[in-house]
């Protein structure tokens, strides 16, 4: 039996929302093992000056929790 947990971060990145999206990903497998998958909740953008700015993310990440043995 495997036991899956969810976590929510936000990802940036100042070229696209797929860069944000991989960006996030690559970031959170450093510290979390037995990435599963990601479901995009909301994408936004910044808005400097007329022009969008940044790309931003947020994303739910699944993971299965490590056996106790």
């Amino acid at each position: 039996m495997s036991v899956a947990k969810n976590i929510e971060i936000i990802a940036t990145s100042k070229v696209s929302f797929d860069d944000a999206v991989k960006q996030g990903v690559e970031r959170a497998s450093r510290t979390i093992e037995h990435l599963r998958s990601a479901w995009v909740k909301e994408q936004k953008v910044s808005i400097v000056e007329g022009k969008v700015d940044e790309y931003r993310v947020a994303m739910i990440l699944t993971f299965v929790l490590a056996d106790d043995e």
